[in-house]
């Protein structure tokens, strides 16, 4: 198998760990603070990086003219996006979240078009566009509400919030991405993460009722700590570098897909005509955004 592919299949595999890292954390979330929460996984998710680093031979220092710089992109992508994205699902409904988070692709492009050399092709912009207006045919035709009234307008500007803060944390990733491996870059991410959500969650850290807190909920901090960020950011990181930006932010848009799979195979569910209208969509953004214009292939022909 070439290794194009196997970077669409370790998004893939993303998409899934992101998909049922949604329930998840619903249920943690359910016995664990939301502020101590994000602490605890980040504890988990930086000790799986610095280990996986130091067994490559990373080390987790960086160039002196990169490391304040390095610092900022982390608490956009790390403190910011991690404390809206908690924060806007405690406001919102699901489904409104799932919609402010598809729009993750659509950011990444246009900051990606103004501010980087990777433009937009007509593919591209195609793509970005299918995959949302399928996660928003999926949404509107599935069960769960939506709504945009006054009660839940906040949460829905808080995690639209989280989803620009994570295509900046992405379009910055990239520069910086051909100077440090996916995983020593994951790896000092996540220590910038842990350290400034620690300041600021230590206060509901001291006051958690840890005998409150059942393996389940331990079990969700170990999921989303060593999967949904450690594990999942090496393999992104790994994508931003190798096919770019805009075309690794579409896999995002797969995390809905694969919520209506799990829950049409372990929960029996019934999809509508839109949702399957939106999941073949979603999967043609995708497609497309995948797909290289003709210059681009005399780009790679040139270099190779």
């Amino acid at each position: 198998m070439s290794r194009p592919y196997l970077i669409d299949l370790s998004l893939i595999f993303v998409a899934i760990i992101w998909a049922l890292n949604f329930s998840i954390v619903k249920v943690s979330l359910s016995e664990i603070d939301p502020y101590s929460f994000n602490v605890l996984r980040f504890i988990f998710a930086t000790g799986l990086l610095w280990y996986f680093a130091r067994k490559k031979g990373h080390s987790l220092k960086v160039r002196k003219k990169h490391f304040w710089k390095l610092v900022g992109i982390g608490i956009i992508g790390n403190l910011f996006y991690q404390l809206f994205f908690i924060i806007g699902i405690n406001y919102t409904y699901a489904a409104n979240a799932a919609v402010m988070l598809g729009t993750i692709p659509i950011w990444v492009a246009l900051l990606s078009q103004f501010f980087t050399d990777e433009k937009l092709t007509l593919f591209k912009t195609l793509g970005v566009l299918f995959a949302f207006i399928g996660v928003a045919l999926i949404m509107i035709g599935g069960q769960d509400k939506i709504s945009f009234e006054s009660e839940t307008f906040w949460g829905n500007i808080i995690t639209l919030a989280a989803a620009i803060c994570w295509g900046v944390y992405t379009i910055l990733s990239r520069q910086y991405l051909r100077v440090y491996s996916p995983l020593q870059y994951s790896a000092f991410m996540s220590v910038v993460g842990l350290i400034s959500l620690t300041l600021i969650g230590l206060p509901f850290l001291i006051k958690l009722n840890w005998s409150g807190i059942s393996w389940v909920g331990f079990g969700g901090i170990l999921y989303s700590g060593a999967l949904s960020i450690g594990i999942a950011y090496i393999i992104w990181n790994n994508g931003v570098k190798k096919i770019g930006a805009v075309r690794t932010a579409a896999y995002q848009n797969l995390v809905p897909v694969l919520g209506l799979i799990f829950g049409l195979v372990l929960l029996g569910e019934e999809l509508t005509v839109l949702q399957y209208i939106g999941a073949g969509s979603v999967i043609a953004g995708i497609i497309l955004a995948r797909k290289k214009t003709r210059t681009e292939q005399a780009k790679l022909s040139y270099n190779s």
